[in-house]
C-alpha cells in the first residue's frame, strides 16, 4: 500500500460496489496460464482467455484494482496523451503504430460491451470529454486532433467558444475538442466488475497471494511462488505496472513513478450542478499543468492535478489550489468548496507513454509504461496479451514485443520537469495573447 494513499480512504473505495469473494492461494494449483496483477491489464486478460477456454489463475497482491485501476480519477477518454497520432506512427513505425492507434481509439467500444455485457455497476456514463482552449494558440492544435482522429474513426469535432460553454459551463475556453465517445465511471467498481466477470467465466483469482518468485518446475513449465502457494503454469503474464513488487527481477525497474493525486468535492447543489458541467461530461482545462474534473453519481466534482512544489505536499494550500482553479474556471459556483476525500496514486511513466511489452523468457512476458491512460488502456491491452498467450505470432500483434530494458535514467526527473515546461509555455502563450490566467499558474 503507498504511503501516500490509504486505499480506504478514496472515494471510490466508499462507493464502488463491493468486491466479489475471493480467498488466499494455499497449495498448488495448475493453470495454462497465470497472471500477476488483478487491475484493468490482467483482468481483462483473464477475461478474454477465460472465454476461450484456458485454465487461468490470476494472482493479486492485495485485492483487484488495489493499484492504479481502484484509484484513478474514472475519466475513460480512448486518446494518446503526449503524443499525436502522426508522432506515435514515426516514432513505433509500422504496422505498430497503426494496430495500437486502432485499438486504443477503439477501447471505449471494448469498456462499454463489457459494462453492458457482464451489467457492471461502475456509474458509467458516455457523454464526451472536452479538450478545452486556454489560449487561441491551442486552437490550431484542437482543430489537428480534430483531423487525424477522425481519419481513424474517431467521433470527435472542434467546437467554438460559445458550444464549449454551453457544454462546460465555463467561460474561460476559446474553444475545444469534443470527443463525443468518451466517458467516465467509477474505477474500482468497473474492477470489481471485472473480477466478477472474470470469476464467472471460470478463472480463479486468489487475492491477499503476492507473486514472489518465477522459476522453471521439473517439467519445463513455470511455478510461481506465493507466501502460502504456488500455480503450475505453461505461460506467465505480469501485469502488475505502477504497483510491481517483487515477482521477476528487475521488472520494477523498467519504469519510472510520476505521483497524482485526486480529490472529490462535497455534493454540491442542484444549482451549481445545473450551471457546472451541466451535460455532465468530463473536462480537461487544455493546459499542460492540467486540472481533469467531471462528476461522480453522487454530484461530487472528482478533479486531479500532478504535484508540483507545494501542491500535493501541503493539503491545505493543494486544497486552496484546487478550490481556486475550480471557481475560476466557474465563476457562477456560489457555494464553499470542500474538499472531503484527496488521495495519491502512482503511474508507471515511460518516455514514450505507450505501453511496453517485454519478453522475459520463454513463456514468459510482462507488461508496464501504461503512463496514466488506465481506464481505456488496460481494458484494451488484454486483448493483445490474450492473443500472445493464444500463439498468435508475434509479428501480427499490436505491440512489439522486446526484451527487458530498466528506464532511463532521465525518467527519474524528466516527467516533473516536462510538466513544469508545459506550464511556462502555457502561462507565456496565455500573456501574449492577453488572456487570463488562473490563479496559482
Amino acid at each position: 500500500m503507498t504511503a501516500f494513499s490509504p486505499f480506504n480512504i478514496t472515494l471510490w473505495y466508499a462507493t464502488a460496489a463491493p468486491a466479489p469473494k475471493t480467498e488466499r492461494l494455499e497449495g498448488s494449483v495448475r493453470a495454462d496460464v497465470c497472471i500477476v496483477g488483478a487491475g484493468y491489464t490482467g483482468l481483462t486478460t483473464a477475461l478474454e482467455l477465460a472465454k476461450a477456454g484456458v485454465r487461468v489463475v490470476l494472482l493479486e497482491r492485495e485485492e483487484a484494482g488495489f493499484g492504479g485501476s481502484g484509484r484513478n480519477a474514472g475519466h475513460c477518454t480512448p486518446t494518446f496523451t503526449h503524443y499525436s497520432l502522426p508522432e506515435l506512427r514515426r516514432m513505433l513505425g509500422e504496422p505498430w503504430a497503426e494496430r495500437l492507434i486502432e485499438r486504443q481509439t477503439r477501447a471505449n467500444d471494448r469498456v462499454a460491451a463489457m459494462i453492458r455485457d457482464y451489467q457492471i455497476d461502475c456509474e458509467w456514463v458516455q457523454n464526451g470529454y472536452v479538450m478545452g482552449a486556454p489560449h487561441p494558440r491551442a486552437l490550431d492544435t484542437i482543430r489537428e486532433k480534430v483531423k487525424t482522429y477522425n481519419a481513424v474513426g474517431a467521433r470527435t469535432r472542434f467546437i467554438d467558444r460559445d458550444e464549449v460553454a454551453d457544454l462546460t459551463g465555463s467561460p474561460r475556453f476559446q474553444g475545444g475538442w469534443l470527443h463525443e465517445e468518451a466517458g467516465h465511471l467509477n474505477p474500482l467498481g468497473y474492477a470489481r466488475g471485472l473480477a466478477r466477470a472474470v470469476l464467472q467465466e471460470g478463472a480463479k483469482l486468489f487475492t491477499g497471494s503476492a507473486a514472489t518468485s518465477c522459476e522453471r518446475d521439473a517439467a519445463g513449465g513455470w511455478k510461481v511462488a506465493t507466501p502460502a502457494g504456488h500455480v503450475i503454469t505453461d505461460k506467465v503474464i505480469f501485469t502488475t505496472g505502477a504497483y510491481t513488487v517483487g515477482g521477476w527481477p528487475k521488472l520494477d525497474r523498467t519504469f519510472k513513478i510520476q505521483r497524482v493525486f485526486v480529490a472529490a468535492t462535497q455534493v454540491l447543489s442542484p444549482e451549481t450542478r445545473v450551471r457546472v458541467l451541466p451535460n455532465n461530461t468530463t473536462i480537461h482545462d487544455g493546459r499542460g499543468d492540467i486540472f481533469v474534473y467531471k462528476y461522480n453519481a453522487e454530484g461530487r466534482i472528482v478533479a486531479s492535478m500532478f504535484p508540483m512544489g507545494r501542491r500535493g505536499r501541503e493539503m491545505a494550500y493543494t486544497r486552496q489550489v484546487m478550490s481556486e482553479r475550480l471557481k475560476w474556471l466557474h465563476p457562477q459556483i456560489r457555494e464553499e468548496i470542500r474538499w472531503d476525500y484527496i488521495w495519491f496514486g502512482e503511474l508507471d511513466m515511460q518516455y514514450r507513454t505507450v505501453p511496453r511489452f517485454y519478453a522475459l523468457a520463454p513463456g514468459v512476458v510482462a507488461l508496464t509504461g501504461l503512463s496514466g491512460r488506465g481506464v481505456p488502456t488496460g481494458s484494451m491491452l488484454g486483448s493483445i496479451l490474450s492473443e500472445w498467450a493464444l500463439d498468435r505470432p508475434e509479428g501480427e500483434l499490436a505491440l512489439k514485443l522486446e526484451p527487458l530494458k530498466a528506464a532511463p535514467f532521465y525518467m527519474t526527473f524528466g516527467p516533473a520537469l516536462t510538466l513544469r515546461y508545459h506550464r511556462l509555455r502555457d502561462n507565456l502563450a496565455t500573456r501574449l495573447s492577453g488572456t487570463p490566467l488562473p490563479p496559482h499558474a
